[in-house]
C-alpha cells in the first residue's frame, strides 16, 4: 500500500497542532506536556474515536499501514533526538563528582522498581509461564527503572534545597539511573533477538569500548571546531551527524537500543564550551516536528480493543510498585552512606517521578509486546506507562515538600550548575508558547 506525501502533510499538522494546545493546557496544571502531547494522539487518532461507533470517521489522523511507517520513522527520529539532548545535559564533571553514594543509590532505584514491575506483571497475565511471558514481564518492569528529574528540580528550587547534599545527590543518582536503565533496555533487547547472556554482555562492553574510544576523538574535534568558530551551525550539525552515527552503530553493529548510542553520543560532548549551544538547537530540532511526532504515534498507535478493566486495576498496582520500589529501593540504599531516615526518605521520594526516558523504554521495547493472532499473551503497559507518569508528577513535588518540612540541610558550593535532563529542557523551550 502506496502513501500519499500530502498525507504526512495533512498528519504532520494536526500533530503539531494537537500536541501543542494539550500540552500547554497540561502544563496549565502543574502535569509535563509530554502528557498532554500522549493524550493529544489519542484523540486524534483511532484508538478512541475508533471505539465509538462514528461510522466512517475513525478520528482525524487514520493513516494506513504504509503512511504508519513514516510517522513511526520520524517518531524513532524524534527519541533519538530526546536521549541525545538528555546526554548533552547531564554534567559530567557531577557524576565523576558524585561517587559510591549516588552509584548505589541508582542502583537500587533501578534494580528493584524493575524487579517489583515484572514480579507484578507476572502475576496479572496468568495461564502457562513461558519465556514470551517472562521477557515481556521484564519490558514492563524496565519502565519503572528510569527517573526523570524535570520535576524534582522545579520543586528542590522552589524550596530552596538544590543545593544541599541530598539535593546533589538525587540529580546525580537520577543521572545515574536513566544511564543503567538504558543499558539494562540494550541488553534484554538484544537477548530478546535471540543472543545468549554472554554474547550480550560481550557485544555492550564492545560497544561501549567503541563509544569510548571513538568519542575521545570526535570530542577533541568538536572542542577545536566549537573554540575556533563558537555558536556556528556547523558545530550543531557535526553533533548531530555523531548522534545518528552512534544511534545507527549501536542497532547495526552492536544489537544495542539506538537510543544507548544517541545517549552515549550527548555524553560525549557533555560539558565542553559549545555544549549548550548544541542543546539549545537540538531540542529546537527535535520540539519542532520530531518529538512531537514521537509523542502523538503512542497515542495514535494505541490499540485499546484488548483493554479489559483488569488492565485499569494492574494500572494502579503497577503504578504503585513504580513509587514504592523507588522510595524503598533509593531510601535503602542511602543508608550506609550517612544520611539520616528522612534525608534517606527525601532521597527515595525525589526519585520516584518519571517522564519521557519512561516513554523511550516503552516506545523501544515494542518488540516485546506479544500476540497471537490478535490475542494479547503478555501486558501492553501504554495505559500504566501514561497513569504512572501522570500520578509521579503530581506526588514527587508534594512528597518531597512533606519531607522536607522543618528540615535542615547544609548548602554545598559549586553544585547548583547542573543541568536537568530533557523533560525540564522541553518545558524551558515551550515555556515561549
Amino acid at each position: 500500500m502506496e502513501f500519499d506525501v500530502i498525507n504526512i502533510l495533512y498528519y504532520c499538522a494536526v500533530i503539531l497542532l494537537f500536541t501543542k494546545l494539550f500540552g500547554i493546557i497540561t502544563r496549565h496544571f502543574g502535569l509535563p506536556q509530554v502528557v498532554g502531547m500522549i493524550i493529544a494522539g489519542l484523540l486524534i487518532g483511532p484508538a478512541i474515536i475508533g471505539q465509538l461507533g462514528l461510522g466512517d470517521f475513525k478520528g482525524l489522523v487514520t493513516p494506513n499501514p504504509t503512511e504508519m511507517d513514516v510517522l513511526k520513522s520520524f517518531s524513532q527520529i524524534g527519541v533519538v533526538f530526546i536521549l541525545f539532548s538528555s546526554g548533552l545535559e547531564t554534567d559530567f564533571n557531577e557524576l565523576k563528582r558524585s561517587g559510591a553514594a549516588a552509584t548505589v543509590i541508582a542502583l537500587a532505584g533501578v534494580l528493584i522498581p524493575v524487579l517489583f514491575g515484572t514480579g507484578v506483571s507476572l502475576l496479572f497475565m496468568g495461564g502457562e509461564f513461558s519465556q514470551e511471558k517472562l521477557m515481556n514481564a521484564i519490558f514492563v518492569g524496565m519502565i519503572l527503572a528510569a527517573t526523570s528529574v524535570g520535576i524534582t528540580v522545579e520543586t528542590l528550587k522552589e524550596l530552596g534545597k538544590l543545593n544541599t547534599r541530598v539535593g546533589t545527590t538525587i540529580l546525580s543518582a537520577a543521572i545515574i539511573d536513566d544511564v543503567l536503565g538504558i543499558i539494562l533496555l540494550s541488553v534484554v533487547t538484544s537477548l530478546n533477538g535471540g543472543g545468549n547472556i554472554v554474547t550480550t554482555l560481550l557485544k555492550t562492553v564492545g560497544f561501549f569500548a567503541f563509544t569510548i574510544g571513538i568519542g575521545i576523538l570526535l570530542r577533541f574535534v568538536f572542542r577545536y571546531f566549537s573554540n575556533k568558530y563558537p555558536h556556528k551551525r556547523r558545530t550543531g550539525i557535526f553533533a548531530l551527524a555523531m548522534c545518528f552515527f552512534f544511534a545507527f552503530c549501536a542497532e547495526k553493529f552492536f544489537g544495542i537500543a539506538a537510543i544507548t548510542g544517541a545517549y552515549m553520543a550527548g555524553l560525549v560532548l557533555s560539558g565542553l564550551n559549545d555544549t549548550e549551544f548544541v542543546d539549545r538547537k537540538v531540542v529546537i530540532s527535535g520540539y519542532m516536528i520530531f518529538t512531537p511526532i514521537f509523542f502523538a504515534y503512542i497515542g495514535i498507535s494505541a490499540d485499546f480493543s484488548n483493554f479489559k478493566s483488569s488492565g485499569l486495576i494492574f494500572a494502579l498496582i503497577f503504578v504503585a510498585a513504580g513509587i514504592i520500589g523507588k522510595i524503598f529501593g533509593c531510601s535503602l540504599a542511602a543508608k550506609p552512606f550517612r544520611y539520616s531516615n528522612r534525608e534517606s526518605l527525601t532521597i527515595g521520594c525525589g526519585m520516584i517521578a518519571r517522564g519521557e526516558v519512561a516513554l523511550a523504554i516503552y516506545a523501544t521495547g515494542q518488540n516485546l509486546i506479544y500476540y497471537e493472532g490478535k490475542e494479547l499473551i503478555g501486558i501492553d503497559p501504554l495505559v500504566p506507562t501514561i497513569l504512572l507518569i501522570v500520578i509521579t508528577s503530581v506526588l514527587c513535588p508534594v512528597f518531597l515538600k512533606l519531607v522536607f518540612k522543618n528540615q535542615k540541610h547544609e548548602t554545598i558550593s559549586g553544585t547548583g550548575n547542573m543541568t536537568t535532563i530533557h523533560s525540564e529542557a522541553i518545558e524551558n523551550s515551550a515555556g515561549e508558547s
